[in-house]
């Protein structure tokens, strides 16, 4: 995993298969544009769901909608392919979070899909419902 320098957090390589903190270790676990390109986003999620003790914040994409898949891989290719981030375009449309935070027993509280991240037109084209931002609570 390539790691950005020069950034305003600290920032460490994860192997994408496990969080190296032990169980309950943070109140909340934060993922901002990660789990699509996770090879299997799941075993991130699931490793979220066991070192959060209150809350999972998700912002990331779903694939809904007339040529998703085509406008978010074009999205990710522009934004990140000079960084040399891995982009195995693994976007999941929203029954199958949904799926996924059910078999984690994680609670929605809160989901937003109009985010207005782009001035229009661009939201038109690049905004629609294709992004997410999800608090996810932990019982």
């Amino acid at each position: 995993m390539k790691v950005r320098t020069n950034t305003h957090i600290p920032v460490r390589p994860n192997n994408g298969t496990q969080i190296p903190h032990d169980d309950k270790s943070f109140d909340v676990v934060m993922f901002v544009h990660v789990l699509h390109h996770a090879q299997e986003p799941m075993i991130m999620l699931r490793e979220a769901r066991r070192v959060a003790r209150q809350a999972v914040i998700l912002k990331d994409h779903a694939r809904d909608g007339l040529l998703a898949g085509a406008t978010l891989r074009l999205m990710d290719w522009v934004g990140n392919a000079r960084h040399e981030v891995v982009l195995p375009y693994n976007y999941w449309p929203r029954h199958r979070w949904l799926e996924a935070f059910d078999e984690l027993g994680l609670r929605i509280d809160t989901w937003i899909k109009r985010l207005g991240l782009y001035p229009d037109p661009g939201n038109w084209i690049f905004g629609r419902s294709l992004h997410f931002m999800a608090k996810l609570v932990v019982p």
